[in-house]
């Protein structure tokens, strides 16, 4: 029996499944869509980081209770022989990556305010005490059936103000410019050799950068943008990835945030900018973005965890063309 037929045996005992079809996405997760006889179907996600992706799994059903971003409902969660699952509803919708160019100007300027009214409502919502990766503390999984997971979980604690169930994993996570420094230069060596030429001027821009002194520590989502969104009647319909969520400043997240959606698929990317900025600022005032927040951006958007270089726009670009497209966002903030 695979990883995901023993997920589904487990959590739908009574339930016969007609049909499992993996999807190929994600470097740290497998994922794949399982259709049952009567012919619901429901998506589950494994991964040899139970504890990671416990975390994915609280943040999920946390933000789909905290905030109006669409996030399919998590069905169960837990670990099985190991590995940590995640049993979530199947969500209706195409894939935004693949639509988002073919969407009239009016349809892509609704899609960034909606992720820039996202974003706001996550740094509303979520406080945290220091800067770096979450990581949960021990608390018990859920299980469809209603019991407890036999995995170490991870929840957020109700109130917004107060996230006691999570807590940064950084080396000193109260230092902000200490934590942002060695989170911009961890980016910049993680680039391939096709970016050397820019690399020196890259750590100057983050050495001689004037930060803030301490500021307020909000939710980072990682993968906060389009590529990770299902679209349907030219709205958005899903977010899926919560993975590998980080406290940092909440400028820093609208960088990263705003360079995938205004940057990534178009041209002229100033009116998407505007709309996403707009969105933000209807839930709460735009925070201080420094240049150094840009280019950590562009830096940690340049490669993968893989350690690729990302395929920007659609059709992708690939190679040299994806080269010369990050090259260009960094040379236009250096």
């Amino acid at each position: 029996m695979n990883p995901v037929e023993g997920v589904l045996a487990r959590e739908f005992p009574e339930r016969r499944v007609a049909a499992t079809a993996r999807v190929p996405n994600g470097n740290h997760k497998q994922t794949a869509v399982a259709t049952f006889a009567d012919g619901g179907e429901v998506v589950v996600q494994t991964a040899a980081d139970a504890a990671a992706l416990a975390v994915e799994a609280a943040l999920s059903r946390a933000v789909r209770e905290r905030t109006s971003i669409p996030v399919p409902r998590v069905l169960a969660s837990g670990a099985l022989d190991g590995a940590g699952y995640v049993v979530t509803e199947r969500a209706a919708g195409d894939e935004l990556h693949e639509r988002f160019v073919s969407l009239d100007a009016t349809a892509q300027r609704r899609v960034a305010r909606s992720f820039g009214v996202g974003l706001g409502q996550l740094h509303e919502q979520f406080t945290f005490d220091g800067y770096g990766r979450l990581a949960g503390s021990p608390r018990g999984g859920q299980r469809a059936d209603g019991g407890e997971a036999t995995a170490g979980g991870a929840g957020f604690e109700s109130e917004p103000a107060t996230n006691r169930g999570f807590d940064a994993t950084s080396a000193d996570d109260s230092d902000w410019e200490a934590w942002f420094s060695a989170y911009a230069r961890e980016g910049i060596a993680a680039l391939p050799a096709a970016f050397d030429g820019c690399r020196k001027r890259l750590a100057d821009a983050v050495a001689a950068a004037s930060l803030p002194a301490n500021p307020p520590v909000r939710l980072y989502p990682w993968d906060f943008r389009p590529g990770n969104a299902l679209v349907e009647d030219d709205r958005v319909s899903a977010v899926l990835d919560w993975g590998q969520p980080m406290a940092a400043a909440p400028g820093l997240a609208v960088a990263k945030v705003e360079h995938l959606v205004a940057d990534w698929y178009v041209e002229d990317g100033a009116p998407l900018r505007r709309a996403f900025r707009a969105g933000y600022e209807s839930v709460r005032p735009l925070p201080p973005v420094p240049r150094a927040y840009r280019v950590a951006a562009v830096v940690h958007s340049a490669v993968d965890s893989a350690g690729e270089v990302t395929r920007p726009g659609y059709p992708e670009r690939t190679g040299a063309a994806a080269v010369d497209f990050h090259r260009a966002r960094l040379d236009a903030w250096l």
